[in-house]
């Protein structure tokens, strides 16, 4: 996805700025409310961005994990990310989710706030190396977490070439509530490969597992593993990237369809 956006929003999207902020301004971000692995994108110094994730479950989980836990399956999940380019190595963003669940109800969730660093990548239209980490810090409602106050060190790693890409993620996730802190952080990695087919459409994959306490790593079967078929669209005014997942193990969901829209200013 690319994270160079103009600095001036459109007055035509001003109406759907101001709805989203009145549908999101509870409570904490819904889980899964992004999916995606982060490469070299970063905005400008002084650049504005809006993207709209969004992914559902047609099929998986629809039992709860805990009382009052939000099961996915049939759940739509909508998340506005807003984002800001502080320095050309700083990023700062906001993610604002609702939930709209199997039975038709409509929540919002909570607030999370990210600090991108990306001081290695290579210069706009050139191949290059890049790596950086994002800082993360969530309030959640104990409906889509157990545990509602997260943070998330998330180190960012790939090769950005002419016509191909790879990333990886790995993702350290720290239980910061009381009674939850045991055991360190959940290890989680994801990783993406796609190659251009035409110009400005790759075709490609995405992997995503999550491997439980670092100290005590979750058995296999345990584990959620997803595959997903993925397509990055990326001819202005329109960018987006879509994928639909499949889960290797019995305690994945069996099947997620995901989208990110870059909403264009």
């Amino acid at each position: 996805m690319s994270g160079h956006r103009s600095k001036h929003a459109s007055r035509i999207y001003a109406p759907l700025l101001a709805a989203l902020l009145t549908l999101c301004a509870a409570h904490a971000f819904a889980i899964d409310d992004e999916i995606q692995v982060y490469t070299d994108d970063i905005n400008k110094p002084g650049d504005f961005g809006l993207e709209l994730h969004m992914n559902t479950t047609p099929a998986g989980r629809n039992t709860p994990n805990y009382p009052g836990d939000s099961i996915p399956w049939h759940g739509l999940r909508v998340t506005p990310e807003f984002s800001y380019g502080l320095t050309r190595d700083f990023e700062a963003g906001l993610y604002l989710p609702t939930v709209r669940e199997a039975d038709g109800s409509l929540s919002a969730s909570g607030v999370k706030l990210r600090l991108k660093w990306l001081p290695l990548k290579p210069e706009e239209g050139s191949a290059g190396w890049y790596s950086g980490v994002n800082f993360e810090l969530a309030r959640v409602d104990q409906r889509y977490s157990e545990v509602p106050l997260t943070s998330e060190v998330r180190t960012i790693f790939g090769y950005h070439a002419e016509s191909w890409l790879i990333g990886i993620n790995p993702v350290f996730d720290f239980d910061l509530s009381p009674g939850y802190r045991n055991g360190g952080p959940d290890f989680i990695v994801g990783i993406k490969a796609v190659h251009d087919v035409l110009p400005g459409i790759a075709l490609g994959t995405e992997y995503y597992t999550s491997v439980g306490k670092l100290a005590h790593p979750l058995s296999h079967s345990l584990q959620e593993n997803t595959l997903y078929a993925v397509m990055d669209f990326d001819r202005k005014p329109w960018v987006f990237n879509v994928g639909v997942g499949r889960g290797l193990t019995g305690a994945t969901d069996q099947w997620t369809v995901k989208a990110i829209f870059e909403v264009p200013f």
